[in-house]
Formats: structure tokens, sequence, C-alpha cells
């Protein structure tokens, strides 16, 4: 991938919200290509390509690194919050990468959690299934990521050993105007729930969205209700103003709608 060996790529966070206590619980890493012609580059543009050329193996690397440093640089800042990493499924297969991806996680200094997607278990499941339980073994938190966007499964949400599932953000965007949205997210916070997962929503953008999800049960909210994906700079500034904007809350002032929110 010419973007990495060029030194273009670069991570931005999106900071996870947790509903009940109102605190930035965690950010999810996301890697952005500064192309020099063509701007920013999302990862749906690029992450494709890198694995079907086998190059995401060295971003996946890249990236579990740069967000362990960030990780230590936000707790530098007095931060403690769950660092997310998406994983691919191409990797899920390959055990060296899972010694490497153990190896970068014993360095860091704070919870990490992998993210991964039901379909990518689906393709092959005994290696996948194996690499996560062993992940999970030792110690680090994995999400699935994406829930209800493929074939959803209950055997294999049965069996992959998770901390926490994530309402892809098809169901969460429309849940204030669709019925059928709203019971979908509903009953998959319920089935969560009773399979002893935490409940994180994606694509959380409206207060009412957000008071909907609060009033199914649902634990945390991510989407740009609570703010946009940034570069480590901007965040560590969102989540200093975000603290004193809860500071205030406790103190009794009056909660304005979006306080401590970004755009």
């Amino acid at each position: 991938l010419e973007g990495l060996a060029a030194g273009q790529l670069v991570l931005h966070h999106q900071p996870k919200r947790d509903i009940r206590s109102g605190r930035i619980c965690g950010v999810e890493a996301l890697v952005r290509w500064r192309h020099p012609t063509r701007g920013f580059l999302p990862p749906d543009r690029f992450i494709p390509l890198a694995e079907e050329t086998g190059h995401i193996r060295a971003l996946t690397d890249w990236v579990l690194a740069q967000a362990i440093e960030h990780q230590a640089a936000m707790r530098l800042a007095h931060h403690e919050l769950e660092m997310s990493v998406n994983i691919s499924g191409r990797l899920l297969s390959d055990p060296d990468f899972g010694d490497v991806a153990l190896r970068l996680a014993g360095q860091a200094e704070g919870r990490l959690c992998f993210e991964v997607t039901e379909t990518a278990v689906i393709e092959n499941p005994e290696l996948a299934l194996a690499l996560i339980e062993r992940f999970a073994g030792a110690g680090l938190h994995i999400s699935i990521d994406d829930y209800g966007s493929g074939l959803s499964s209950l055997a294999y949400l049965k069996q992959i050993k998770a901390n926490e599932l994530k309402i892809d953000k098809a169901f969460v965007l429309n849940i204030a105007d669709s019925q059928r949205d709203a019971l979908l997210v509903r009953s998959t916070v319920d089935l969560a729930h009773s399979l002893g997962l935490k409940v994180t929503a994606e694509g959380v953008e409206t207060d009412t969205g957000y008071a909907i999800l609060a009033a199914m049960g649902c634990d945390v909210a991510q989407g740009y209700l609570i703010a946009r994906p940034m570069p480590l700079k901007e965040l560590l500034t969102f989540l200093q103003e975000d603290r004193r904007a809860n500071s205030a809350v406790s103190a009794g002032w009056t909660p304005v709608a979006g306080v401590g929110r970004g755009a």
C-alpha cells in the first residue's frame, strides 16, 4: 500500500458515549489516507484494495501500533479510555497475525477491544473462532461489529466469545421514523443483553434517536451526534471540554441538548 510506505496514513478516533453516565467511555481507531492529489480518503475507499492485495496485514499492524501509542497519550492526559481497533476477517485465519497482535497488545497501557464482523467469522469459522478465543483469553475485549448488516446467525453469535455487539448504523439512522427499525433495534438490545453483551449503537445522529436508544436500554452511543472521527490533538481537546461539560451538569447546571457533543 503506497500510502503506508509514503507516510500518508493518519489515525483518527471517534468517541463512544456511555448512555447511562453520559461520559465518554472509549474511542474507535479509524485510519484515513491523506492522498497527495485526492485528499482525505475514508477506509472504504482503500481497505478492500488492501485486503485483495494482501497489504491488510501491514496496515493493521500499523494501525494497532499507532492506536496503542495514542491510547498512552490519552492516559497521560488523564483520559482512561478503551481503544477499539477493527480487525479484518482476512487476518482471523492467520496465526502469525495473532502472535504479533498479542505482542503489540501487551504494550498497551489501557484496555483494547478488537472489532470483528460476524461475516468474517462465517467465512472461516474454525480458525476465526479459535483466534478470537485466544484474544479473549489474553484479556482483550471482542466486539461484533456491524451486526445486522449481513446474514446474522444466532449460531455464530452464540459461539463468538464477545463482550460487545455493535448495531449497524443502517438500523439506527432512521430509528425515530421507522417502526420496523425501532423494533429490530429493541429486539437486538434485548437479545444481546440476554447473552451478557454490552450494546453499542452506531450512526447516532439526533437527540431523538439518542433518547429512544436510552429508553431501549442501549449501553453506548457512537455517531456524529457524539462526535465525528478526529485526529489525536483534536480528540484530547474534545475530551477535556466534554469532561468540563459533565462536571457542570454534575454540579447542578441545567444541561443544554448537545452539550459536550461534536458536530
